[in-house]
């Protein structure tokens, strides 16, 4: 077939190789064995807030199941308005309740975001055209997001979504009493607006204060660009995702084919090809390397997650986040060499305490209306370790996606 006869969809007047197009990461999740340390690395040293608990140990089905595996609840956390950003499960608890997931995959789930609630429905029928394995469909609760769920060729489970709840000044997130919306299949379309469902709420008599409201454990004392809180950071941004692939090849045609990712470049490390794909026009959102590459790293073999990225608002709120995270014991790494993360100058790597890494730094080169990145001769020349105390601007320092609302 001619790339002219190829059929294109109608996403909101604009044709498309695909009836869904995602616009950006949403969230992202691991599951933990460290549970405990987990969530304080995540909540009190990094600064997610706890939006909504899940207790699993409703759904054991008999006696002593789940003894042993620690805390059964599962940890919705945000760092903005979006119901949750980061989500944290017992991998114990997990496995207990007969959810094992393919050897490596700690990653709970990866979401993107499409433009709509029609973009879902038909992302769910273009996929089941194609022959795409779906997990399900529907509209979860805590978060009220309308979604479908499917699998890489590794088993990373990938969800699109549409319509995440979102949290606002009073800090509550949506009460139990409105999970009445909850859908465990595609919903028929059209569905009444998130208003209307608020507003028969309030008619039942739904207290709107009632949902879980998390408080913050550590006083707040650093003064951040203007703003008191209790680390000298403030994350204002998720992604990119790095991931571990078993086959490069079958993974680049999933993410590229099927879910509709452009790729940025490509990086030759050590005899060994890596992949940089964007969604938006940031650089990347997802990059992929040879699972080959993990040992030469030094990476924890217990996971095919190579690393997490989270952006700071700056700088300067970097370095102080590399001081802040060291004196509190947080194991640093420094394995990861710049050249394995393109479009992005300076950045830290740390990790949890189950060994996932995670990677902070505060910039990502946009890629403009041409879709060429920046070469490689005019970006920044970067050292491990060696970081000025300022830097030059790059001609798109702070541009792309901004962080919206207040810090704290």
């Amino acid at each position: 077939m001619k790339a002219s006869e190829k059929t294109k969809y109608n996403v909101g007047g604009v044709l498309l190789d695909r009836p869904f197009k995602i616009r950006r990461l949403g969230h992202f999740g691991f599951n933990l064995v460290n549970i405990d340390d987990g969530i304080r690395f995540y909540t009190d040293l990094l600064g997610f807030r706890i939006s909504d608990v899940l207790d699993y140990s409703a759904r054991a089905t008999k006696p002593g199941q789940l003894s042993g595996t620690g805390d059964p609840r599962g940890y919705f956390t945000r760092y903005g308005g979006d119901h949750h950003a980061l989500v944290l499960f017992n991998k114990r608890v997990r496995e207990a309740l007969g959810r094992h997931d393919a050897p490596g995959v700690t990653i709970n789930q990866i979401t993107w975001q499409v433009g709509s609630l029609r973009e879902v429905g038909n992302a769910i029928r273009w996929f089941n055209e194609q022959g795409v394995k779906l997990q399900r469909s529907g509209r979860d609760m805590p978060g009220s997001n309308w979604h479908t769920y499917l699998f890489d060729p590794d088993d990373h489970l990938n969800e699109l979504y549409y319509g995440i709840e979102q949290i606002g000044w009073n800090g509550h997130s949506k009460p139990k009493a409105m999970y009445d919306r909850e859908f465990d299949k595609p919903p028929e379309l059209p569905q009444i607006s998130e208003c209307d469902e608020v507003q028969d709420a309030l008619k039942r008599g739904v207290d709107p204060t009632s949902g879980y409201r998390y408080i913050e454990q550590l006083p707040a004392t650093y003064d951040v660009d203007g703003v008191l809180l209790p680390r000298p950071f403030k994350i204002t941004r998720l992604g990119p995702v790095e991931l571990f692939v078993r086959d490069l090849e079958a993974a680049e045609t999933f993410y590229r084919e099927k879910l509709g990712f452009l790729l940025t470049e490509e990086v030759r490390w050590r005899g060994h090809r890596c992949l940089f794909l964007r969604q938006n026009t940031e650089h990347h959102s997802l990059a992929l390397y040879p699972l080959a590459l993990r040992e030469l790293l030094g990476l924890s073999s217990h996971s095919t997650s190579m690393s997490l990225g989270l952006q700071l608002a700056n700088y300067q709120q970097l370095r102080d986040a590399v001081r802040f995270l060291s004196s509190h014991g947080v194991r640093a790494t420094s394995a990861v060499p710049p050249d394995l993360y393109p479009g992005i100058d300076y950045a830290a790597h740390f990790l949890d305490p189950d060994g996932h890494c995670v990677k902070l730094y505060y910039y990502m080169e946009q890629v403009g209306w041409d879709g060429k990145p920046r070469p490689k001769e005019s970006r920044r020349a970067v050292t491990n370790g060696d970081w000025p105390e300022t830097v030059e601007p790059m001609s798109d320092t702070y541009n792309g996606e901004p962080f919206l609302g207040p810090w704290g």
